[in-house]
């Protein structure tokens, strides 16, 4: 009996030890020879902070009320003005009307449903889809710029929508922009989108200077509102050195005169970062940008 028990112990260690070496032996996955279930995409948490947390929210309440509560001390003051040097030709702007300019993209004008939609479909900006976008009329108002634009109209001032939107699509970005609340002051060209013409002045790629211009020679701008760097003023080199040169004049403007929005999804910052050239293939513009990056 105790001889036949000593058998079997023996044959399950056998066993055992054999099933040891078989799971011993199966190779072990290697993550980066698997297929991720969801495709990588250098938007995804960008877009995904843009739609979904409360601080993105918070800020734009924060900067638009700050310029609300602004807005009596602007009009007070008859010297006040929000153009920079290049963009204020005039020499005094006593006796022109008030105005404000709002970017629109981003700015009063929420877009990341389009945004998502490239993550999710792996697509990537082309005219052909944004314009598509932009005629569906759908892009909802960002939090605070009804408020912030409304208060403006109801004081007499007059709010400029200044666009890098081509031109063509000046109807439809109107009937968004009225459908979503925003005032739309009758019998004048609140709507300038790019492409707009400007008497003596020569248009100089995407940059907004000649139609900042065009409002100055009848407006006071009391501030400006907007998500990137070109909002404000024109950049003669998009690089980081060259971007911070455009608005260091200004600095002291910030949160007074101008308002700047953050917006991580797009903008003239990303080729800054890989010498303007979107011809270059995705992981060489990825490489520049990985380089741009500071670890301590």
């Amino acid at each position: 009996m105790n001889r036949m028990l000593v058998v079997v112990s023996a044959l399950m260690l056998v066993s055992a030890c054999a099933h040891q070496r078989v799971v011993e032996n199966v190779p072990a996955a290697n993550p980066a020879t698997t297929t991720p279930s969801v495709p990588a995409n250098d938007n995804l948490n960008a877009v995904a902070w843009t739609q979904t947390s409360i601080e993105h929210d918070l800020i734009y309440q924060q900067a638009y009320r700050d310029a609300r509560e602004r807005l009596d001390q602007a009009l007070a003051d008859p010297d006040w003005d929000a153009l920079s040097r290049e963009d204020r030709k005039t020499k005094s702007v006593r006796g022109l009307k008030p105005a404000v300019i709002v970017d629109v993209d981003e700015t009063v004008l929420d877009n990341s449903p389009y945004q998502a939609r490239l993550v999710i479909n792996g697509g990537s900006y082309d005219e052909a889809t944004w314009a598509a976008w932009c005629r569906e009329k759908v892009a909802r108002p960002l939090p605070g710029a009804i408020d912030f634009t409304r208060s403006a109209d109801s004081k007499g001032v007059t709010v400029f929508y200044l666009s890098n939107r081509a031109v063509d699509l000046n109807d439809v970005t109107l009937a968004n922009l009225a459908s979503a609340g925003f005032p739309i002051k009758a019998g004048e060209s609140v709507f300038l989108g790019l492409g707009t013409a400007v008497d003596g002045c020569k248009q100089q790629g995407s940059e907004k200077g000649c139609r900042r211009q065009l409002i100055a020679r009848n407006y006071r701008v009391l501030m400006q509102v907007g998500d990137q760097i070109g909002d404000f003023v024109d950049i003669a080199s998009n690089t980081i050195s060259g971007r911070k040169a455009a608005v260091a004049p200004y600095l002291d403007w910030v949160g007074e005169r101008w308002f700047v929005l953050p917006h991580p999804t797009y903008g003239s910052w990303e080729p800054a970062l890989f010498n303007n050239s979107w011809g270059q293939p995705a992981d060489v513009r990825r490489q520049a940008k990985h380089e741009a990056l500071r670890l301590d």
